[in-house]
């Protein structure tokens, strides 16, 4: 009696395991199947890498796939001005009528007004362009860039980029007031940095270098409420140290007063610029923007 109890005993245990590894091996495969779909759904929506920079040429009003490209590492040309007014024999002052006429040859004759960005982009990552490409900024930051550059601007749809000394906002008369900034970055109208006092960073220590260049974005970020990435130097003054304190202040690129169409051979941190003069003919002008060996 008690061996046909143990084997019944014996039966039962081992048709127990038996159960279990059943149980176990049919969990298995039906998980199996789904591990894969799990992994699968991310790659079905992973997003291109490259979709972001088509973003920002989207920004240059008028380019689309029709339009006629920049072969990559070419030169752009940068326009330098200043001053929008009439001040006899000062040559950053650049008439009102004369500014008008040369943003309607621009217009006129198939330019594209991009920004700094799409210039950053177009230099370091081969970001496509206009062929007829040109950069206008403004060094400073006079009042006369808000009551007379910016309807300017607004009539012909053009961007431009204003270097703005921080000290002088919304306290000398002649320059610009932050409520003036925030309106013309909200348009479209770059405000990017110029030193807090105009300081040319050739003349002073790595320290101030970086005290002034850090003030003057931290000003121009708090108000704009923005990034602030590029610079261009007072005087055209720059050194070795000048360069590396703008990298450790966080800027993406610096202009020079160097004559010249912006080139990547230059330096990213020392890109040339070309000079508008207030006695520039309409002829100097043309050939400053359509030869980069004039300037």
């Amino acid at each position: 009696m008690k061996k046909k109890l143990y084997l019944i005993f014996i039966f039962i245990f081992v048709l127990s395991i038996v159960g279990c590894s059943r149980a176990t091996s049919t969990t298995i495969k039906k998980t199996n199947p789904v591990k894969p779909s799990v992994v699968a759904t991310p790659a079905i929506v992973a997003k291109p890498v490259i979709v972001a920079k088509p973003i920002e040429v989207s920004t240059i009003p008028g380019f689309d796939n029709t339009t006629d490209i920049k072969p990559y590492g070419k030169s752009i040309p940068v326009l330098e001005y200043h001053s929008i007014s009439y001040d006899k024999g000062n040559p950053i002052c650049i008439p009102i009528k004369k500014f008008d006429e040369q943003m309607k040859y621009l217009k006129d004759n198939g330019y594209y007004t991009i920004t700094l960005t799409n210039l950053y982009e177009y230099l370091m990552n081969n970001t496509p362009i206009p062929r007829k490409s040109v950069v206008i900024t403004f060094d400073d930051g006079y009042d006369n860039n808000y009551t007379v550059m910016f309807p300017i601007l607004k009539k012909y749809k053009f961007k431009a980029t204003i270097f703005v000394i921080t000290s002088l906002t919304d306290v000398h008369s002649n320059m610009l007031t932050s409520k003036q900034l925030i309106e013309m970055n909200k348009y479209g109208i770059d405000i990017e940095s110029h030193t807090v006092h105009h300081d040319n960073l050739k003349s002073i220590s790595k320290d101030n270098q970086l005290k002034t260049l850090i003030q003057s974005k931290k000003y121009l970020e708090k108000t704009l409420n923005k990034t602030i990435n590029f610079f261009a130097y007072p005087y055209g003054g720059y050194n070795k140290s000048a360069i590396e304190a703008l990298k450790e202040a966080g800027y993406k690129m610096a202009f020079t007063t160097e004559k010249g169409w912006s080139s990547k051979k230059n330096g990213i941190f020392s890109l040339h610029r070309v000079w508008i003069s207030a006695s520039d003919s309409k002829k100097v002008f043309e050939s400053k923007i359509s030869n980069p060996r004039i300037d």
